[in-house]
């Protein structure tokens, strides 16, 4: 057959042109094109020049039929397009008919040569549709591969829209403890947990019926009364015509995640619990001073009355001045640690100078006792937007954390050394001891929670943890430390 159209391959040379504007004049070919937006001219240059010449080389024995690399990126093109089995042979029938119509056109319309066009056009098409429906097949292959590996990892399920579940994915079945045919044609809310305020759900369904998307965490029931949480997604399901005709959720199972918020809330309030402590301790030891005054003011009276017979009005009136400022001086205390205890609801500015002050004067009378020199280094002020107690907290900590190891090393010439500074747009607060620094097998350790290097002395393990918390979560800043000179320094990082 393909020598019987061999020496016609000079005519074909000569009419591509013509040959390609018949292919794409065709009515069926152009309703292919047009339906799914393919451009003719990029058409013609990519493809259609390059089949003609491949069928020229089949003519010529130059090819084999099927050995067209030109026709597998087109069948790759087309699939892409989602052309069916159908359209591929309008779209080939199309090519076939074009040439056999341009044979016409020249006169040139013997039954033998026809019959060889029509003989290769059908074994072309044969091999074209079956790496066509092959490349199909294999789509639908992977596809299943696809739906099988989300169906098994990702919890998602499909409802109506009064919430009666159609469809569950099998991680959704694993996670609730539910069969698939438990849950299909349940009511959704089979998995609703009573700790779930109603309201939640009155938001989530409003947004979902207006035709939003809804998106949140829901703590979930399982079937044996465990529960889960989840970060759901939840959006409507529209029809043809924009009518809402259900409803699907994926969602992500974030128990963990849960887990370690509320491991962290308990560590928070025995943290609290234990500062209270402190203050508490701190309290007595900043009252102890001004009660002893308060005694010996009064015992002077009574030994005054025992050896003169009678008290004056002047040194009454001095004993009533002098009780009422150790009165007023505890009052002040009173006033300055309930200060401290009352959460802070927002950032406040507030002058580094004026915080570390805060935290030395909790610790004045503390550190006067074990005679720790306190010094402030900084060449200018800054001020910052912060948590001011939480952050009063963690100098408060570091400080007392250093006076604890001088006392337990029986460090000489006991000092402590604050400094602060702006390093781009942060604030900088470096506290440095001569305590003799932490030992490097336990340095990593320092800041994890319950762990503590006072064991002895009823220490928690939490002052450190709390103070990595307020300062990388609360206040977005970092805070670290090393051995340096003589002892620590703890490096505080704050945004402005």
């Amino acid at each position: 057959m393909i020598k019987i159209i061999k020496d016609k391959v000079g005519l074909i040379e000569n009419g591509k042109s013509e040959i390609v504007k018949l292919w794409l004049e065709d009515k069926d070919v152009l309703k292919v094109l047009d339906t799914h937006h393919i451009n003719q001219s990029f058409f013609i240059k990519n493809y259609a020049i390059e089949i003609l010449n491949y069928y020229i080389g089949v003519i010529l024995e130059t090819k084999q039929i099927g050995d067209c690399p030109v026709i597998s990126k087109l069948i790759s093109y087309l699939r892409g397009k989602n052309i069916t089995p159908a359209e591929l042979f309008l779209l080939c029938n199309g090519f076939k008919k074009a040439i056999i119509e341009y044979f016409y056109q020249i006169d040139c319309s013997e039954k033998d040569v026809l019959g060889a066009i029509e003989s290769i056009f059908d074994q072309n098409f044969v091999g074209v549709l079956q790496k066509y429906t092959q490349n199909i097949n294999d789509v639908e292959t992977m596809l299943d591969k696809s739906l099988n590996i989300v169906d098994k990892n990702i919890i998602m399920s499909s409802t109506d829209t009064k919430g009666i579940i159609l469809y569950a994915s099998e991680a959704f079945c694993n996670i609730s403890g539910y069969t698939k045919k438990e849950l299909l044609g349940s009511p959704h809310n089979i998995v609703r947990h009573p700790d779930m305020p109603s309201s939640i759900f009155e938001n989530m369904w409003k947004t979902i019926t207006s035709g939003k998307v809804w998106h949140g965490e829901i703590k979930n029931r399982k079937k044996d009364g465990d529960y889960y949480w989840v970060d759901a997604t939840i959006e409507p399901r529209f029809d043809l015509h924009n009518h809402i005709v259900g409803y699907d959720a994926i969602r992500q199972d974030i128990t963990s995640k849960k887990l370690v918020v509320e491991q962290q809330s308990v560590l928070i309030e025995q943290s609290k619990s234990a500062a209270m402590g402190e203050m508490i301790s701190m309290i007595a030891h900043q009252w102890r001073q001004p009660l002893q005054a308060v005694s010996i003011l009064v015992q002077k009276l009574s030994v005054t009355k025992m050896i003169e017979g009678d008290i004056t009005d002047e040194l009454l009136d001095q004993v009533v001045d002098d009780v009422a400022k150790q009165l007023d001086y505890m009052s002040k205390t009173i006033d300055d640690f309930r200060d401290f205890f009352r959460p802070d609801k927002a950032k406040e500015p507030i002058k580094v100078s004026l915080l570390i002050d805060k935290a030395r004067d909790f610790l004045h009378y503390m550190l006067k006792t074990d005679s720790i020199a306190f010094e402030l280094l900084s060449s200018e002020d800054i001020t910052i937007s912060t948590h001011i107690n939480e952050v009063i907290q963690v100098l408060i900590n570091i400080i007392k954390n250093a006076r604890d190891a001088m006392i337990t090393n029986n460090t000489e010439n006991r000092k402590i050394s604050v400094k602060y500074y702006l390093d781009n747009k942060n604030c900088v607060i470096e506290i440095e001891d001569n305590a003799g620094g932490i030992p490097d097998k336990i340095k990593s350790k320092i800041f994890d929670p319950y762990f503590s290097t006072k064991t002895n002395k009823n220490g928690t393990g939490l002052g450190l943890y709390m103070c990595k918390t307020i300062i990388e979560q609360h206040s977005q800043g970092t805070i670290s430390v090393n051995n340096a000179n003589n002892g620590a320094k703890f490096k505080i990082t704050l945004p402005l």
